[in-house]
């Protein structure tokens, strides 16, 4: 059973989920984020609202009802703070503090009640050298607490995503209960994503969003709408050109992977017709969600919760391989003492 921190609308979960493991708990501080979490699991709502800057063990018995005993944690704490993209990073930013209060709190389950593995998402910028000393020192804080941990560059494109995303998945395995697993070592199975016209090809035209709009009456989903296009370009013949600069205009290709559904305030990538910005559907889905997963909350709400999701694709290719290597492949659970005992 696992415990999901910074567990957003269910990307990462649904991942793990897929590839066989249970959600014990799930917590996020975003009421939206929650609630399209249990939405999508009407038979185990275990999601619940929680700021984890500062999170204890009290905290994790209370929402559990009763004292919390995970086998793992995953998590991808919040990471606009450590992104490429941004170029005005506050000195103050409390995001930046997160994946120490990640670590922290895997620490003090581990302590509890030893844990199996963490694995811990988060963008490539965390290995820049303005932002590594905070990798440097939640690696440290893990390895400390007994855990043989690796970094792992993946990209979402080569794990069934029509993506280009880059991520970074900071991985950590229980060094005494699995002596001769390095996670560096894991066997993470490719599958090539396909393009953007593979998962949005043959979509319908989205509804515009304006003020009072019932999307539960769209005939092909709930999420299938996007902000009315307003800015010249579209209206140009043709529509908004290719090459055109400008974080507000990343235009997609029909025959590539999409570039990364990381969206800022009408920052929403341009569908490659040119005349309108993909709606929250067309991102679900290249983002890796089934179609019949679903978003809460107003259309603002649902492009954070989409652009901050982890791939359930690529999530599930983490969790496969944990789940051979730790589960399934012989000769790996014996504790240091035991093989120590055998040796003698």
């Amino acid at each position: 059973m696992l415990l999901s921190l910074f567990c957003g609308a269910g990307g990462l979960d649904l991942g793990f989920e897929q590839a066989g493991f249970e959600i014990g708990l799930a917590l996020d501080r975003k009421q939206d984020s929650v609630d399209s979490y249990n939405h999508n699991r009407p038979k185990a709502r275990r999601a619940k609202v929680q700021d984890l800057a500062d999170i204890q063990l009290a905290s994790l018995d209370k929402h559990h009802q009763g004292q919390f005993r995970p086998t793992a944690v995953i998590g991808g704490p919040p990471c606009q703070s450590f992104s490429q993209a941004n170029v005005k990073q506050r000195v103050n930013d409390v995001r930046s503090s997160l994946p120490r209060a990640y670590a922290n709190l895997v620490s003090a389950l581990h302590e509890r009640s030893p844990l199996d593995f963490f694995v811990m998402e988060n963008v490539v910028g965390l290995t820049l050298a303005k932002h590594e000393p905070t990798l440097i020192a939640v690696e440290a804080k893990l390895q400390d607490a007994g855990f043989r941990t690796a970094r792992l560059m993946l990209n979402a494109k080569d794990y069934g995503t029509p993506q280009n995303r880059p991520r970074l998945f900071l991985v950590g395995i229980n060094e005494e209960k699995y002596v001769n697993v390095d996670p560096e070592q894991l066997s993470i199975d490719k599958e090539p994503g396909g393009n953007v016209r593979s998962k949005i090809g043959e979509l319908g035209a989205p509804w515009h969003f304006k003020r009072g709009i019932d999307m539960s009456a769209h005939p092909e989903h709930i999420n299938h709408w996007c902000m009315a296009p307003k800015s010249p370009k579209f209206f140009q013949e043709g529509g908004v050109k290719p090459g055109v600069k400008g974080r507000s205009f990343k235009m997609l290709d029909w025959e590539t992977p999409s570039i990364a559904v990381a969206y800022g305030h009408r920052e929403v990538n341009i569908h490659p017709g040119g005349k309108r910005r993909l709606s929250v559907y067309e991102a679900m889905l290249l983002q890796g969600f089934p179609p019949e997963y679903e978003l809460l909350g107003n259309l603002s709400s649902q492009i954070d919760q989409v652009s901050e999701a982890v791939p359930p694709p690529l999530a599930k290719a983490v969790a496969e391989a944990l789940q051979r290597k730790l589960y399934v492949e012989p000769g790996h659970n014996r504790p240091q003492s035991e093989l120590q005992t055998i040796d003698g």
